[in-house]
This record gives C-alpha cells, sequence and structure tokens, in this order.
C-alpha cells in the first residue's frame, strides 16, 4: 500500500509511442521522461513495454511505473479486443521489467487463449505488485473490484464497442459513480486536456489523474490547434 501512497492525488504522464511514430526511439521516449521528471517534477509514469520501463526504471529508481504491454501495430478492430496486457505472460515480462503497477484490460470481453481476468489479477498479487484494472464501465470496475484488483482507471471509457459513443471527454460520471459505490483506488484517464479538467476530477475523488496525450502526442496537440 505504500505504493498507493506515493501515487494518491498525483498527475500521472502517460509516455508512449507506436513503433511508426518518431518518438518510438528510446532516446525519445527517455527524453520525455527526463523532461517531466527531472524538470516537470513527475513522481508517476505509464509506460508501454519491457524497453522502456527498464531504460527509465534504471533512470530513476524513485519513479512508480505502471507498466502495460501493447501490439506493435493496434489493429483497426481494437474497440472488440483485448490487446493491453492480455495475457498472464505479459504481466510476467513487465513485472520482470521493473514495473511497480501492472496495468491490464479488465472489460469482460473474451481474452487470449481463454484466459479469464482473475488468472492476471493473482499471477500480479502472487509477485507483490499491485493490479491495476483498465475499464469503461462501473460493471467493469465493479468486476475487477471484486476480483481483488487494487486500482481501477477509466482507460478505456469511449474505446470500447459498448462505449464508442459517449462524448468526447474525460468520463467524470463514471469517476463519480465508482467513488460512491466502491471503496477502490480509483485513477481518472482518458481525453484529458485541460487543466481544468484535472481539478475537476480531484474535486469528484478521483485519486490520481493520467494525462498522456495532451504531455507526449505532439501530433495530436498540433491536431487540435490547427483545428482552430
Amino acid at each position: 500500500m505504500e505504493i498507493l501512497k506515493k501515487i494518491k492525488n498525483e498527475v500521472i504522464v502517460s509516455i508512449q509511442a507506436m513503433p511508426n511514430e518518431p518518438l518510438y526511439d528510446e532516446n525519445c521516449i527517455m527524453a520525455m521522461a527526463k523532461s517531466v521528471v527531472s524538470l516537470g517534477g513527475a513522481k508517476v509514469l505509464r509506460l508501454a513495454g519491457e524497453r522502456d520501463i527498464k531504460n527509465i526504471k534504471k533512470e530513476f529508481q524513485n519513479v512508480v511505473v505502471i507498466g502495460i504491454t501493447k501490439p506493435k501495430v493496434v489493429p483497426k478492430n481494437y474497440k472488440e479486443l483485448v490487446y493491453i496486457t492480455p495475457t498472464v505472460d505479459n504481466c510476467r515480462k513487465i513485472i520482470d521489467a521493473g514495473a511497480d503497477i501492472v496495468a491490464f484490460d479488465a472489460t469482460l470481453r473474451q481474452r487470449p487463449n481463454n484466459e479469464k481476468l482473475s488468472d492476471l489479477v493473482n499471477f500480479v498479487k502472487s509477485k507483490n505488485k499491485l493490479a491495476m484494472a483498465d475499464i469503461a464501465t462501473f460493471d467493469e470496475a465493479k468486476n475487477a473490484y471484486n476480483l481483488g484488483c487494487d486500482i481501477v482507471s477509466t482507460t478505456l471509457s469511449g474505446y470500447t464497442a459498448e462505449t464508442e459513443n459517449l462524448p468526447e471527454k474525460p468520463d467524470f460520471e463514471l469517476i463519480k459513480r465508482i467513488k460512491d459505490k466502491l471503496d477502490v483506488f480509483t485513477i481518472l484517464e482518458g481525453k484529458i486536456w485541460e487543466r481544468k479538467e484535472v481539478e475537476y476530477a480531484f474535486k469528484i475523488g478521483a485519486d490520481a489523474v493520467v494525462v498522456g496525450s495532451a504531455i507526449t502526442r505532439p501530433q495530436l496537440i498540433f491536431k487540435r490547434l490547427k483545428g482552430a
């Protein structure tokens, strides 16, 4: 639970890039990490893949790392698939790489190899790591909580077939419902672009907030500004 104390009330920076993007280069990922940690004061990072987890834990031993795995190419029908840390073997790899918290898709969709969500939760906890459930709905949050997940995050709200028609904004209503009904550490993640959204998330009870694209995806930042 010491880790939860460290990440409580923190803005977590998600530093990720796909292999077909220029910033995927490990030196670029490290430069972004140094910028937000050394200059910005970030204490918690969300990272994808063994390479970046290893590199950044070696450079910043005191930074809490939330680790995930993702495919090199996200399929076009990603809203129908479990692709964020889908298997026990994926969990094992990022634990071995040094992740403090293992995040995984905790939706109710079928997993690869017919593995069960409980398999992942039990494995992560057997390794004395925290299990973080990326969910899209309240029912998924409740299921993850009942299975023993230490953290639930709204990461996948709006990114599953069931939730794809939600407004293009952070899912504050989901945070409110989780905090009202479940006694679990809750993170708001997804579609956050403004400081006022971060402030409101904490006001309604979020224990931490993850911000990714608004900090580390220049192509998306540019497209938003160009749209003006």
